[in-house]
């Protein structure tokens, strides 16, 4: 999309700017290594245009998105610890090419650099965006410690699982996009439908994701295909496969599941197979196009000029019909 560039060409020049202390270079160049990974800058870019959706220059959220950006990264950084994620973006992850120790210090100090950048922003609506990402940040943990919990957990339900991809992934989304709008001074409703559009766009994104894990191309995908099943993660996908499966497909998953010693590639196969057997492909499809509707809908209810909102929904529709 070319309307992006100049968001996209913005926050790179902006994370580029950022100075770091000289030393200990141990703890800034892993930070500087996560970021120059790439990525599609979609949570800044979703703030800048938020910001001018409502009339106003983006540059007033510039330095705002840029901390967003470097807060995103920070959380993949350990999140690729917790994990055991080796691939970030199709190149070894911060904990691979220093240790998991670098990585956990120079991600907590990325979340500071990322608070120092948020504090840029205009003196007038400061304290309300710092409030909205504080609460936004301390969602995500909470997010991320449900799915910790799930890893132990036979019994997880559908909804809890999709309250905690709320949590762990679209609050950062509908966030992004209220600091937009604060910094703007659009009306508070608009605001807060923004910030739901983001949230179910957010939703629909994190289950688009589970699915490219199953049936994404590697190669495009930028990680391995199938860690998910690999680490029997309690994924939209496993929820509803273990909840509609039955006779023998439903023994074979169970199987795999308990399995010690497996042949990795056999064992994606055989539970992707169980998995279109039961119908889950059409099921998460179905689930994802939900809430893009119920996130497009919200959105042509702000009070703006409905062609200022072509371009979030030109976006949020290249995102739902990517192949990484």
């Amino acid at each position: 999309m070319e309307i992006l560039d100049k968001y996209i060409k913005a926050v790179n020049n902006g994370l580029a700017a950022v100075p770091y202390p000289s030393e200990p270079d141990n703890l800034y160049a892993p930070i500087r290594y996560e970021l120059s990974l790439g990525g599609k800058r979609i949570r800044p870019v979703l703030m800048l245009m938020a910001c001018e959706l409502f009339g106003t220059d983006y540059h007033r959220a510039i330095s705002p998105a840029i901390g967003l950006e470097m807060f995103h990264n920070f959380t993949l950084l350990h999140d690729d610890v917790m994990d055991n994620a080796d691939v970030r973006r199709g190149k070894p992850a911060v904990h691979k090419v220093w240790n998991e120790n670098t990585a956990v210090l120079s991600g907590d100090a990325m979340q500071i650099l990322a608070y120092m950048q948020m504090s840029e922003a205009p003196d007038f609506c400061r304290k309300e965006v710092l409030d909205i990402f504080s609460k936004t940040a301390l969602e995500i943990c909470e997010g991320q410690q449900y799915d910790m919990e799930f890893e132990s957990r036979d019994d997880v339900s559908e909804e809890e699982y999709l309250e905690m991809i709320r949590l762990k992934t679209a609050v950062l989304l509908g966030g992004a996009l209220k600091i937009g709008a604060v910094i703007a001074e659009a009306h508070p409703s608009d605001a807060d439908r923004l910030y739901r559009f983001g949230e179910n766009i957010g939703l629909a994104f994190q289950l688009k994701d589970d699915y490219l894990d199953v049936y994404g191309d590697p190669a495009v995908f930028g990680k391995k295909i199938g860690g998910d099943i690999l680490n029997n993660k309690k994924t939209y996908m496993l929820i509803n496969a273990l909840r509609l499966a039955e006779g023998k497909d439903k023994e074979d998953l169970l199987s795999w599941i308990g399995a010690k010693e497996y042949d990795a590639d056999e064992k994606i196969r055989c539970v992707t197979d169980i998995y279109t057997r039961v119908g889950i492909k059409e099921l998460c499809e179905n689930k994802m196009w939900e809430y893009y509707k119920k996130g497009t809908d919200l959105l042509k209810e702000i009070n703006v000029e409905p062609e200022y909102i072509e371009p979030l929904l030109e976006l949020s529709a290249v995102l739902m019909e990517r192949e990484n």
